[in-house]
């Protein structure tokens, strides 16, 4: 994966009011901690941010004003709930070479075998264990050809090379249900008519 570029400025002044300017001036705020520094508070872009925060997990090199450039990821992203923009986020300086822990996409591919079953997602992602600069986007499972019953666990996923489970690996991700009978208008009929 590669690491996106993005422009922030220190941030001097906190609260609310402030906050609101930066947004008022399309800026998120946002603060830097880890590697046992002191917490940095800073301004960012808001579109640039929101373009960078598509990709789950991004790798953002931030360069700092009057300051040393950081290599960090999203760690926590809150979003106004009516207008969904990003109002801040939390970043956790990474080093290339460490190892960090992520919550990943789980995606399938596949047709089911026939016979109308349907396929019950238990796990949308899953947590897993890889180098900052190597995260994946997502995890692939095929479900062709899967039967009624069968259950696709943790341990069962294909990870990339240098990718670990951080979870158990019984977790079930995935099961194939069948589809549930239906009564029979008739006998729907008979319980009504007593």
């Amino acid at each position: 994966m590669s690491e996106i570029k993005l422009a922030a400025k220190v941030r001097t002044a906190f609260g609310k009011g402030s906050a609101r300017q930066a947004r008022r001036d399309a800026l998120t705020p946002a603060v830097i901690y880890g590697h046992g520094t002191d917490p940095k508070h800073v301004n960012v872009d808001a579109h640039a941010l929101q373009l960078a925060l598509r990709t789950p997990n991004v790798l953002i090199s931030l360069d700092i004003e009057g300051d040393a450039a950081e290599l960090v990821i999203p760690k926590a992203v809150q979003k106004h709930p009516l207008k969904r923009s990003i109002s801040h986020v939390d970043f956790l300086i990474v080093k290339k070479g460490e190892k960090v822990t992520v919550d990943v996409a789980i995606v399938t591919e596949g047709e089911l075998a026939v016979g109308g079953n349907m396929l019950e997602t238990l796990q949308n992602t899953i947590s897993v264990e890889a180098e900052a600069t190597h995260i994946p986007t997502e995890v692939t499972v095929s479900i062709a050809g899967l039967e009624a019953g069968a259950t696709i666990h943790a341990k069962d996923l294909v990870l990339p090379a240098g990718t670990t489970l951080a979870v158990d690996g019984d977790i079930a991700v995935l099961q194939v249900v069948a589809p549930q009978a239906e009564e029979p208008a008739a006998e729907a009929a008979e319980g009504t008519e007593a």
